[in-house]
């Protein structure tokens, strides 16, 4: 049995780069981190308000010595990591971005949490250690590089704490659904009243479980918010939003961070849409056909909901 730790969350991005040899940029985790002389794919945590598309960009210059620029989402992926030796456990949303290369020079760093950043083809990526994110990510089977807790922790999705400016703040991982049936309608649920953005029609979905995958959270949020069962078919895109003095049903304001990732879905046997999380921030579910969503005003959508469905390609 792994020891009783505290649970915290973090959402953090992270760079696949290949050269023109197919080799892959990766770092070494160096004496200062939990798993020293374990490689991964350069990143780190998303800071407060920050676009995940500059975070990767940031954590990638700042542990290799190289500017990149994003080319495009590949995927998103949570794990659990017990830290004993820290006393936490951490659920870590990961975004996944494919990079290139602009310029720079490759460098070690001392005394950091990575000391070493290297060139591995996919064959010699086999013979390092590797955390099991970035083994995923290259198609290669992870080792048991990291220690899980036996079972996940209580933690709330939305947990507000003081910021440094004494305003609370919090910072949310979030799954969405551009949710379709066989005759083309979408299914969008409205926000309930006391809730930002009370009165808007929103996507279904919501802030995900402390161990729970993106994928899985949102085939049960599709359930509760609608009573509707769908499978997941790809991922569009991610999208991150700051409201600064956000106002909800906790009465004070918040400054608010939410990272939402968004997914198409099919629902192949559509039924009336019906709210089982009653009392929550969903009050009302209605499939809409493409002509009534085209004649919704934009203030009658949420910013997640308008951006998601013109990458999808619906609007």
């Amino acid at each position: 049995m792994t020891p009783a730790l505290e649970p915290i969350r973090r959402i953090a991005a992270y760079a696949i780069c290949t050269d023109p040899t197919d080799r892959v940029l990766l770092v070494r985790a160096s004496a200062r981190s939990g798993t020293p002389g374990v490689w991964s794919l350069p990143g780190g945590a998303i800071d407060h308000g920050e676009d995940p598309n500059h975070t990767v960009v940031r954590e990638t210059a700042a542990e290799t010595g190289l500017s990149v620029s994003v080319v495009g989402l590949r995927d998103v992926l949570a794990d659990m990591r017990s830290l004993p030796h820290r006393g936490v456990t951490i659920h870590t949303d990961r975004l996944l971005y494919q990079v290139s290369v602009r310029g720079g020079t490759l460098c070690d760093r001392v005394g950091q949490p990575t000391d070493l950043a290297r060139w591995h083809s996919v064959e010699e990526a086999t013979k390092l250690l590797l955390r099991p994110f970035t083994a995923r990510a290259l198609g290669l089977p992870s080792g048991p590089i990291d220690l899980r807790p036996d079972e996940a922790p209580e933690f709330p999705s939305f947990h507000a704490v003081p910021g440094p400016d004494g305003l609370h703040r919090a910072q949310r991982f979030a799954a969405y659904a551009v949710a379709t049936d066989p005759d083309g309608r979408v299914l969008l649920t409205r926000v309930a009243d006391g809730y930002p953005g009370a009165g808007c029609w929103h996507l279904p979905g919501g802030g995900t479980d402390y161990g729970e995958q993106p994928g899985a959270a949102l085939i049960r949020e599709l359930v509760e918010e609608t009573g509707q069962r769908g499978r997941l078919v790809e991922l569009i895109g991610v999208a991150s939003h700051r409201d600064a003095a956000s106002l909800g049903p906790e009465g004070y304001p918040i400054d608010w961070h939410g990272v939402r990732a968004f997914y198409r879905v099919v629902v192949d046997s559509p039924a009336t849409p019906t709210v089982s999380d009653v009392g929550g921030s969903t009050s009302e579910a209605r499939w809409f056909g493409r002509d009534e969503l085209d004649a919704l005003p934009a203030e009658r959508l949420t910013e997640v909901t308008a951006e998601a469905v013109q990458a999808a390609r619906l609007g």
